[in-house]
């Protein structure tokens, strides 16, 4: 059995999930609405405010889908009743963003501001010019953000210079010795 997939998904008040006849499971919150089209082989069962998924045999294509499919959904009843956000430090010279309404500018040192503009439900803000938090409902969304923004200057082991996350640890290399 799935360590994943057989957790039982705890729907907390406020939150209403809804699966259709062709398996796509909307899920509608405080924060918003997402949705997700779940395999067929995949059954979800809802009681009591709580939501299983149970899947067909122990063939190693279900069992991938288990677990898969109960992340997918538990990352969105987490989404729409709390919300998911990711923080990243701007460590270097000169190295500052701004966040105005639904855009993003960032000075990392190019010749020209980055500029990102803010996909549906997600929201950028910053609290001071070398830190940036991206917050939203999707996981996925969120993520795939900060990595975009991060990939844009990653930290280097020298200086440590670079777009980073705000627990990351840098590897810091040593440098030339003077004789």
């Amino acid at each position: 059995m799935s360590r994943i997939g057989k957790l039982p998904i705890t729907i907390p008040a406020g939150v209403t999930v809804t699966v259709d006849d062709k398996n796509i499971v909307k899920v509608k919150g405080p924060k918003g609405e997402l949705s997700q089209a779940v395999n067929r082989d995949i059954k979800l069962d809802q009681k009591d405010g709580v939501l299983t998924l149970t899947r067909p045999s122990d063939a190693k294509p279900h069992k991938a889908m288990h677990g898969l499919y109960r992340s997918l959904v538990n990352n969105m009843v987490i989404g729409v009743s709390e919300g998911y956000s990711k923080t990243l430090i701007l460590v270097g010279t000169g190295y500052r963003a701004e966040a105005k309404g639904t855009t993003l500018t960032i000075n990392l040192g190019f010749s020209h501001p980055v500029v990102f503009e803010a996909p549906k439900d997600i929201t950028f803000t910053t609290p001071d010019p070398a830190k940036i938090i991206i917050s939203g409902i999707s996981k996925q969304q969120v993520g795939n953000l900060a990595a975009d923004i991060r990939a844009l200057r990653k930290p280097e082991p020298y200086l440590g210079k670079g777009v980073k996350y705000e627990n990351e640890h840098i590897r810091r290399k040593v440098g030339k010795t003077g004789k």
